[in-house]
C-alpha cells in the first residue's frame, strides 16, 4: 500500500496521515492512521476505521510536543496520556510538527477566548435549552469571526505602517533632488498626503482596538452569565433529584418503612446506591476483598421527622414524652447544640505559652544503599531502621493525642442523660483518629520503662501517664484523669498483617471512660488503620471497622461503623455511622459524619423495622429525625502543617522540652530530639545506641531471672542465654517461619529479645510457642491486673507519679536512655 502524499499544512486544514505509533515492548511500533481535525488528534487502525472506531483522542490545547530525534516525537497532555510516534522520514516529521504546532496555536487561542464553552454546547446540548445552546454558539462564533477580522486589520496596520514610512523616506529623498519649482510642490503636497494617510490609518487601527476591546470585554461578561446559568441549572437538577428522594423515603415511610434488601431492590431507587456496581467488580480481583463490604455500610436510612415532632420539640421544654422515650426532649435545642463552657479563669492567664512550631522536616532522600551496607555481615534482627521513616514523637505521645478533643469528656461529665452523654463519648472515640489522616510517618517504639506525662490542667482540666508496660509484644498503658469528672484509662497492643499492598494495624485492648458523677463505665475497642501502597506509590491511611461502646452502668450502646474506602462507592470517603440505643434496644440517636473532619448527631422520632417481604437480616431500618445538628468539628491545621509532619497545635506541643519531667519522658530521648532538629544522621547513631543498650539490658534481666528459677546452674543459664534456640515442646526449631501477631520491628530487636518475646505464640504448626527464659519487668507506675468488665490482663495505673514529680524524687526510675 503506498502511502498518500500529504500536502503541506496549513492553519485550519484536516490533517491526515500514517504514523508509527509505539504500544509496547512486545509490539514496538505499530503503523496507525492518524488524523487532525479542529485542534484534536485522533488515530485509528485503518482508514476505514474512521467512521466507527476510534482507538484514542488527544486534545492539543493542553499537549505538550516533544521531538526526540530526526524521525521521532512525542505528544503528551500532562502524563494522562502520551503517544510515542515516529514518521516514515524527517521531511514527514516536519511536516506533522508543522500541522500539530499551527493546530495547538489555533486551539489555545480558542480555548482562551471561549474557555472550551462554545464548542461544548453544541455537541450534546440537552433539548430543554437547545433553543439558548444555539445562541451561545452563534454568540461564541460572531466572536471569533470578530476577532479574526481584527487581526487581519492590526496586520494590514502594521503594513501600512511599514510602507508609509518607505514612501515617506522615498519622497524625502526625492524632495532633495533639484528640480524644476513645479516638481517640488508636486512633491511636497503627495508628501502631506501620505502623512494624512498614515494619520486616517492610525485612527482607523486605534478605533478597531476600542472596538476589539469592547467586544471581548462583553464576551467574558456574557460568559460569565453563561456559566452562571449553567450552574443555576445544576443546582436546580441536584435539588430535584434530592428532592425525589426524599418523596421516595417518605412513601416508603407511609407504606410501613420496609426497604428491600440490596440483592432485590432496583439499585436505581436506593438512595445511597454504594452497592451498584460492586458485585461485578468485587468478582474480579480477589485482593478486592479488604474493600468488599459497602452493601453493609448503610445499615440504616434517615428521613426528617414529621413537624408535630418539632413543635413538641419547641414547646416541651422539660423533655418528658411517652411517644419518644426520652427524659431530655429539648436536647436537640439546648443541650447539644449550645452547651456553652463556662470561662474557666486558668484558660485565661495560662501558666505557659507553648510552642506553635518546630524545625521544618528536611528534604532528605532515602538512600537506600546506605541501609544495605550497614546490614553486611549483621543478623537480620540487628538491622536499624533510619529516623526517614519515622515522625519525631512517640507511640506513648501519639496515643496521648486521643485527647485533643477532651472538652467533648468534659460536656459529655456534665450530660444528665446517659444517652446524650454516649452522643459525646462517641463523638470523642471518632476524634481521636482525626489527627491520623495525613500522618504517614511511623512514632518511634518507646523503649520499655519508657513514660511520657500530659499535664494540662491549667489549659483543659486533665493530665494523663504513659509507659511502656512490655516490649514483645508491645503495649502502652494509659491513664487520664480530669479535674471536671471524669477517668481514662486504655492499654493498648499493635498486632499487624502484612497484605503486599497494605499493612494492617489492629489495636488490641479496651478503652474504658468512667464520669465521677452517674458513675456510667464505658468501654470500647479501637478500630482497624490500614497504610495503603506500601511498596509503590503514595502513602495514604484508612480507618475501617465496627465499634461497640457499651454503658455497663445502663445498659446503653452505641455502634459505630467506620466504612473501607472503596473506588466503587458513591458515597463520601471516610463515612462514620452509628446509633445510640438504649438497653432494651430502642434507638435514640443517630450519628453520622466522616473521621476526618466532623461528626452529626439527630434526635429519633420514630423508627420502622423492615417488613414481611423482608429476607431476615438484609433489611434497613427507616428512622424519622430531627434536623441534624453539628456535635463535634477537626480544628484546622496550622499554617506550615505540611512542613512540620502535619503535626496538629496539640502535637507541636508533645515534645517540648519540660524540666520537671521524669527521667524516662520521651522529651528527654536523644534520638528523637535530634530528628525533631533536623539531624537525622546523629539522630540515626543514638538510635541504634539506644536499641543495643536496650538489648544489653535485656539479656541481663534475663540472666537474673534465670538465676532466681535455677541458682545452681549458672553456667548453663549463660550459656543458653547467648545462644537461646527457639523450642517447642523440646524440639529445636531451625528453620521453619514463624508468624508473629505482630510487627516485630527491627527496632530494638535481637535474636534473643525474638526468643524471649514469643512467648504465647504460636508456632510454625499451631503449637504454642515457649521462650527459653521468662522477663521479670514490671512496669513502674502500672500493674496487671484482671478486669472485672471484660475479663481482660490490663495494666492499670496504681499512683505514686505525680507524688514523685511534686517531691522531684525520681530515685526508682531506670536509667534508659
Amino acid at each position: 500500500m503506498s502511502e498518500p502524499k500529504a500536502p503541506t499544512p496549513t492553519p485550519g486544514d484536516t490533517y491526515k496521515g500514517w504514523l508509527f505509533k509505539w504500544t509496547n515492548y512486545i509490539k514496538g511500533y505499530q503503523r496507525r492512521w492518524f488524523v487532525l481535525s479542529n485542534g484534536l488528534l485522533s488515530y485509528y487502525r485503518t482508514q476505514a476505521e474512521m467512521g466507527h472506531t476510534c482507538r484514542g483522542t488527544i486534545n492539543l490545547a493542553t499537549a505538550n510536543i516533544v521531538v526526540e530525534d530526526s524521525c521521532n516525537f512525542i505528544i503528551s497532555n500532562g502524563g494522562a496520556q502520551t503517544y510515542h510516534l515516529k514518521a516514515s522520514s524527517e521531511v514527514e516529521r516536519q511536516r506533522w510538527i508543522t500541522a500539530l504546532e499551527l493546530a495547538k496555536a489555533k486551539a489555545v487561542r480558542m480555548q482562551a477566548e471561549s474557555d472550551d464553552s462554545g464548542d461544548e454546547c453544541p455537541m450534546s446540548p440537552p433539548p430543554a435549552g437547545q433553543s439558548g445552546a444555539s445562541r451561545n454558539s452563534e454568540v461564541q462564533s460572531t466572536l471569533r469571526t470578530l476577532g479574526s477580522k481584527v487581526e487581519d486589520l492590526s496586520t494590514c496596520n502594521d503594513l501600512i505602517a511599514k510602507h508609509g514610512s518607505a514612501l515617506q523616506r522615498s519622497l524625502s529623498e526625492l524632495e532633495g533632488v533639484k528640480l524644476g519649482g513645479d516638481t517640488g510642490d508636486k512633491i511636497r503636497q503627495v508628501t502631506e498626503r501620505a502623512t494624512l494617510f498614515r494619520i486616517t490609518s492610525n485612527a482607523m487601527i486605534n478605533t478597531c482596538r476600542d472596538f476589539l476591546a469592547l467586544a471581548q470585554a462583553h464576551s467574558k461578561r456574557w460568559q460569565k452569565a453563561l456559566q452562571a446559568e449553567r450552574e443555576q441549572r445544576v443546582r436546580l437538577e441536584e435539588t430535584l433529584e434530592q428532592l425525589a428522594k426524599q418523596h421516595n423515603h417518605l412513601e416508603r415511610a407511609f407504606r410501613g418503612a420496609t426497604v428491600l434488601p440490596a440483592s432485590q431492590s432496583n439499585p436505581a431507587t436506593d438512595s445511597k446506591g454504594p452497592s451498584s456496581g460492586k458485585g461485578d467488580a468485587s468478582d474480579e480481583d480477589d485482593e478486592n476483598e479488604f474493600f468488599d463490604a459497602m452493601e453493609d455500610v448503610q445499615e440504616f436510612i434517615t428521613v426528617p421527622a414529621d413537624p408535630k415532632y418539632h413543635r413538641r420539640s419547641g414547646s416541651n421544654v422539660s423533655g418528658i414524652s411517652s411517644e419518644i422515650g426520652m427524659d431530655d426532649q429539648s436536647l436537640d435545642e439546648q443541650s447539644l447544640a449550645s452547651n456553652p463552657e463556662s470561662p474557666q479563669p486558668q484558660e485565661l492567664e495560662p501558666v505557659k505559652k507553648r510552642r506553635t512550631r518546630i524545625p521544618d522536616k528536611p528534604n532528605y532522600s532515602l538512600n537506600l544503599w546506605s541501609i544495605m551496607k550497614n546490614c553486611i555481615g549483621k543478623e537480620l534482627s540487628k538491622i536499624p531502621m533510619p529516623v526517614n521513616f519515622n515522625e519525631p514523637i512517640s507511640m506513648l505521645q501519639r496515643l496521648s493525642e486521643d485527647l485533643e478533643y477532651s472538652e467533648l469528656l468534659d460536656k459529655a461529665a456534665k450530660c444528665q442523660s446517659s444517652l446524650e452523654q454516649l452522643c459525646y463519648v462517641a463523638a470523642f472515640t471518632v476524634s481521636s483518629y482525626s489527627t491520623t489522616v495525613h500522618r504517614t510517618g511511623k512514632p518511634f517504639n518507646p523503649l520499655l520503662g519508657e513514660t511520657f506525662e500530659l499535664d494540662r490542667r491549667y489549659e483543659s482540666g486533665y493530665r494523663s501517664l504513659c509507659e511502656q508496660v512490655s516490649h514483645h509484644p508491645p503495649a502502652a498503658a494509659h491513664h487520664a484523669i480530669s479535674e471536671r469528672g471524669w477517668t481514662l484509662r486504655q492499654e493498648i497492643t499493635l498486632a499487624s498483617k502484612f497484605r503486599g499492598k497494605y499493612l494492617s494495624i489492629m489495636p488490641l485492648g479496651s478503652i474504658h471512660c468512667i464520669f465521677e458523677k452517674s458513675n456510667n463505665h464505658y468501654t470500647w475497642k479501637k478500630v482497624t488503620t490500614t497504610v495503603h501502597n506500601i511498596i509503590v506509590g503514595k502513602l495514604w491511611i484508612d480507618q475501617s471497622g465496627e465499634i461497640d461502646i457499651i454503658n455497663h452502668q445502663t445498659g446503653d450502646r452505641c455502634h459505630l461503623k467506620f466504612a473501607p474506602y472503596s473506588y466503587f462507592s458513591r458515597d463520601v470517603a471516610r463515612k462514620v455511622t452509628g446509633v445510640v440505643a438504649d438497653k432494651e434496644g430502642k434507638a435514640h440517636y443517630v450519628l453520622s459524619g466522616t473521621w476526618d473532619e466532623k461528626m452529626e448527631f439527630s434526635r429519633v422520632m420514630q423508627s420502622s423495622r423492615g417488613g414481611e417481604n423482608g429476607t431476615e437480616g438484609r433489611q434497613k431500618t427507616v428512622y424519622q429525625t430531627l434536623k441534624a445538628r453539628e456535635i463535634w468539628k477537626k480544628n484546622p491545621l496550622p499554617d506550615g502543617a505540611e512542613n512540620m509532619y502535619y503535626f496538629s497545635d496539640l502535637a507541636l506541643t508533645l515534645n517540648e522540652q519540660e524540666d520537671s519531667v521524669a527521667p524516662t519522658d520521651s522529651r528527654r530521648r536523644p534520638d528523637q530530639r535530634l530528628m525533631e532538629q533536623g539531624r537525622w544522621e546523629e539522630a540515626n547513631a543514638e538510635k541504634q545506641r539506644l536499641e543495643e543498650k536496650q538489648r544489653s539490658v535485656r539479656r541481663e534481666r534475663e540472666r537474673e531471672a534465670a538465676r532466681t528459677a535455677n541458682p545452681t546452674d549458672e553456667t548453663v543459664i549463660e550459656d543458653s542465654i547467648n545462644d537461646t534456640p527457639l523450642k517447642t515442646d523440646g524440639e529445636e526449631i531451625i528453620s521453619e517461619p514463624i508468624e508473629t501477631p505482630e510487627k516485630i520491628d527491627a527496632e530494638e530487636t535481637t535474636s534473643s529479645d525474638i526468643s524471649s518475646s514469643i512467648d504465647g505464640m504460636e508456632g510454625p504448626y499451631g503449637s504454642p510457642v515457649k521462650s527459653a527464659h521468662q522477663d521479670n519487668y514490671r512496669a513502674l507506675w502500672f500493674e496487671r491486673t484482671d478486669d472485672p468488665l471484660t475479663g481482660e490482663q490490663t495494666h492499670v495505673y496504681k499512683g505514686g507519679y505525680w507524688e514523685a514529680k511534686d517531691h522531684g524524687s525520681w530515685e526508682i526510675c531506670p536509667d534508659i536512655f
